[in-house]
């Protein structure tokens, strides 16, 4: 049994044997319908209970057709509804029951603390489909779509980041460590990434570079992401932080600035962060992006059962 929380806690072979296994299925997927299970249906009777603390709609859809083409069902549990949230049930009580009852959880919240304390008391895998601090599955789901589109190891490419800093570019720079590949951040001074994330960086001989100068993160870029400047974690002023980021708009003029073959990539819902023209360009990938979260989770999960191939 292995858990599936935050990459930089996952091993490098192991990340790339998911990514691997994905390619592999989704080949031999080419002729089979959304709801058909795969050939040898690997989690057959296996339940993936899912619980979303936060609204959710390509994680809760991907992970649901994800253990239903492995040959398994997925039960989806609202907070709400719950004697966790309404009845004051402890989370070591749920734990207990939901081991039980299921053979996987995957959970989106909004404490990185409540994900710990249900790994202490699962006696079943756990996955993390968003924390305020990660979103891992996203993450290297996006590595499996930037090496499908360019046909070579990510460890090859520059990848560029426009925008703040957030759960998604935390995963983006382990991701970067892990699979050791070039990583320009372009972001405003005030919501450049905390010190604790700069730490890390710092440890692991990064090659990652921060910028507060949009231009620069996107020059020699062969991948371009970026994701929603008002997130579902903002707190603070947003009118402020737009006027911040309004020079880190992504539109054509700054995606000229990267490579010629360069793609777009954002990991949705987007906002006023990247112009329309971009985001429906021949460079846009995002739908592509997006589907290939159902093969990347299938192999999570596999890898969460001890059964990659």
């Amino acid at each position: 049994m292995k858990h599936f929380i935050n990459l930089k806690d996952i091993p490098s072979k192991d990340l790339r044997k998911i990514i691997t296994d994905a390619q592999k299925r989704k080949n031999a997927r080419k002729k089979l319908n959304n709801l058909e299970v795969d050939k040898e249906a690997p989690l057959k009777g296996k339940l993936l209970i899912q619980m979303f603390e936060k609204s959710s709609l390509r994680t809760r859809l991907s992970f649901y057709l994800a253990i239903k083409q492995l040959g398994g069902s997925a039960l989806t549990l609202r907070p709400d509804e719950l004697h966790l949230s309404k009845g004051g049930e402890s989370i070591e009580d749920t734990a207990k029951i939901l081991s039980n009852f299921g053979n996987a959880f995957m959970l989106r919240t909004d404490s990185d603390k409540k994900l710990e304390e249900f790994k202490k008391y699962l006696s079943i895998p756990i996955i993390n489909g968003l924390s305020p601090s990660s979103h891992a599955t996203q993450i290297l789901s996006d590595v499996f779509t930037v090496e499908e589109i360019k046909k070579k190891p990510i460890s090859k490419l520059n990848i560029t980041w426009i925008g703040d800093s957030n759960n998604v570019l935390n995963s983006l720079i382990a991701a970067s460590i892990k699979f050791s590949f070039k990583l320009n951040i372009g972001c405003p001074k005030n919501y450049q990434p905390n010190k604790k994330i700069i730490r890390y960086i710092k440890r692991n001989r990064n090659k990652i570079f921060i910028y507060d100068d949009p231009k620069k993160a996107a020059t020699g870029a062969d991948v371009v992401f970026s994701d929603k400047v008002i997130s579902m974690n903002d707190k603070g002023n947003k009118i402020k932080k737009l006027k911040s980021f309004k020079k880190f708009k992504i539109d054509r003029k700054l995606m000229s600035f990267a490579k010629k073959d360069s793609i777009f990539l954002h990991c949705l819902p987007r906002g006023n962060e990247v112009d329309e023209k971009v985001f429906s360009s021949k460079q846009s990938k995002v739908w592509q992006q997006a589907l290939n979260r159902i093969h990347v989770q299938k192999s999570i999960l596999l890898y969460c059962f001890g059964k990659l191939r």
